[in-house]
């Protein structure tokens, strides 16, 4: 055999060697998008609305939200207002929001005798009750369950991690296929018209390679919320000292209780204890919540914090507000009886990798860089929404009649196995991806047998 014939083999063999793998990739390519598109268009559009839940709220809920500013007239004291909520819907104020701003209302969490929650919106210059809703019943709070799936069961949890774990691979896989073979278009450009399949597998690519960094970021943020992943990495990072941060101080009384459960709070803080208020004489009278507030102003908390009542005597005053500017952050447990803070604690005592997880949760939630952070955002939930609906139309044009259209199985398994190989690494970071990726690799052994059985 001459060496030119040589050549000519080895050139064919590279060929049919890049050929497999690129069948290999698009073929687990196309399992990702169907495990995780659905997913990735409600999340894509449930996130792109709860990045303006501020805006959407104050007018779908103006009536209850805002009032008029009325600089000349000083607030009513916050015991007046709780007593007029109470007043209004009888049963026990549990929490009290102060108003972030001069034209928005104050709002009374009141716990009624059937267990139901009701937030009770009251303007802070008259008093005056302005209306009532379920907690946490406003729009946005629905959004934000639909986002998180929590009307699902907590399960869900669980569904956040694999639908993350694996759109982290799909964005992965994407760039493989993507990447320029010599092709005209379908890099940074568009082909044809809508009517051919080159159109939308040209806007498919183009589209998911500008996403794919915000697919990558959204995933990796949005893992602190998942069922396994999300605990596990909360418990390491969060889980001594009774779930503070190290250098806060712990040396009081602790509870059973968790932040988390009384009052809406950080990832960082999910696994915070609540302190109790030490022992005090039998005459020795609490401070009441006009003199808890008045401290937490004094301590300088950011406005709009809230202010959760002791239910207990044992329980403590607790100040949390969670703005915009993480540098603001801030948990406040004030003793009932002598107003001293038994624990203060702000974003500066988190921990290097709570630091790091809460900076891109808040970016995740179009906080941090302000009006930039949302539109970013958002142009990158309408950039998912295209690649979703792209990528269905381009597979029904493509699929054969009759089948799923799953892209044909590379010729040599090595290729595929070692590409499952790679996989695992992903599957093994994030364990409930792994039993997915196990799960899959069945069905597809199976499909691959039946339609081999079909041929022949």
């Amino acid at each position: 055999m001459s060496d030119l014939t040589l050549g000519r083999g080895d050139a064919g063999a590279a060929m049919r060697s890049a050929s497999d793998l690129y069948r290999a990739v698009w073929r687990w390519h196309f399992y990702a998008g169907l495990l995780v598109l659905p997913f990735m268009i409600t999340l894509a559009v449930t996130g792109a609305l709860y990045l303006f839940r501020d805006e959407i709220d104050a007018i779908v809920h103006s009536d209850l939200k805002r009032v008029v500013a009325q600089e000349s007239i000083s607030r009513v004291a916050p015991s007046a207002m709780v007593a007029s909520a109470l007043a209004a819907h009888p049963g026990t104020a549990v929490k009290f929001t102060d108003p972030p701003e001069t034209t928005a209302s104050a709002e009374i969490t009141v716990a009624r005798p059937g267990g139901e929650k009701l937030a009770v919106y009251v303007d802070p210059y008259s008093g005056k009750v302005l209306g009532a809703l379920s907690d946490r019943g406003t729009i946005m709070w629905t959004i934000r369950y639909l986002h998180s799936l929590k009307y699902f069961g907590s399960f869900t949890r669980a569904l956040i991690e694999i639908a993350g774990g694996w759109s982290i691979l799909l964005v992965l896989t994407g760039i493989y296929l993507w990447w320029p073979r010599r092709q005209t278009g379908g890099v940074v450009t568009v082909r044809g018209t809508p009517k051919r399949r080159v159109f939308w597998r040209d806007l498919h690519a183009v589209t998911g390679i500008f996403a794919g960094f915000f697919i990558l970021f959204l995933a990796v943020t949005g893992m602190p919320w998942s069922g396994v992943w999300g605990a596990k990495v909360n418990e390491w990072a969060n889980g001594n000292n009774f779930g503070y941060p190290a250098g806060v101080r712990i040396a009081v009384p602790m509870s059973d209780e968790h932040l988390d459960h009384l009052a809406k709070t950080t990832w960082s803080l999910e696994q915070a204890q609540m302190p109790q208020s030490p022992a005090h004489d039998h005459g020795t009278r609490p401070i009441g919540l006009d003199r808890a507030i008045a401290i937490f102003d004094e301590l300088g908390l950011h406005r709009g914090y809230a202010v959760n009542i002791p239910a207990t005597p044992e329980g403590v005053y607790t100040g949390s507000v969670y703005p915009d500017d993480l540098s603001q952050q801030r948990v406040v447990h004030l003793d009932q009886y002598s107003g001293k803070p038994l624990i203060d604690m702000s974003f500066a005592d988190y921990g290097l990798l709570g630091k790091g997880l809460e900076w891109g949760i808040n970016v995740h939630m179009g906080q941090e860089f302000g009006r930039a952070n949302q539109l970013v955002l958002l142009a990158a939930c309408a950039g998912i929404v295209v690649l979703a609906v792209s990528a269905g139309i381009m597979w029904w044009k493509r699929r054969p009649k009759g089948s799923l259209g799953v892209p044909p199985m590379p010729s040599d398994r090595w290729v595929l196995r070692g590409l499952i190989a790679i996989l695992a690494v992903g599957g093994i970071i994030f364990p409930l991806v792994g039993l997915t990726l196990i799960f899959m690799l069945t069905a597809d052994q199976i499909l691959f047998r039946l339609s081999r059985r079909r041929k022949t």
